[in-house]
């Protein structure tokens, strides 16, 4: 114990670098299936899980082409990022890298990527399956 009788703080922390250059594909994300109904085509590197935090859940998803997610509502916050590639709505927007997508409680969509594209996305809450993809 230091001299200030203050005890050490642990510090856990991950770090993935060059996220923005090329760390997406460096080999330091460990990329597995996304196992959740409504997905398709979709890994993802969980940053941390629902069981994690008490709720919220973040991760890095890897959408490869003619991925897609079933109808869906939201009933917290969800931010999604784009680093690459190119995202699209069930209104026909799509969203290119640099584009922030913020999902505000009680909104409901459903998302493909026709050639692919990675994103992070940030969840307050699990989201609630509506209906499968119609699109």
């Amino acid at each position: 114990m230091p001299e200030s009788g203050i005890a050490p703080q642990v510090r856990r922390i991950d770090v993935l670098t060059d996220l923005l250059d090329g760390g997406l594909t460096s080999g330091q994300i460990m990329w597995r299936p996304y196992q959740e109904p409504g997905r398709d085509a979709v890994d993802v590197h969980w940053l941390f899980t629902a069981e994690d935090s008490g709720g919220a859940e973040a991760y890095i998803a890897n959408q490869l082409p003619d991925s897609h997610t079933d109808e869906h509502e939201h009933p917290g916050f969800e931010l999604v990022f784009v680093f690459e590639g190119e995202i699209s709505d069930d209104r026909g927007r799509r969203y290119t890298p640099g584009s922030l997508l913020v999902n505000r409680p009680g909104s409901v969509h459903q998302m493909f990527s026709e050639a692919g594209c990675k994103v992070l996305v940030f969840r307050q809450h699990r989201v609630r399956p509506l209906s499968p993809r119609t699109a």
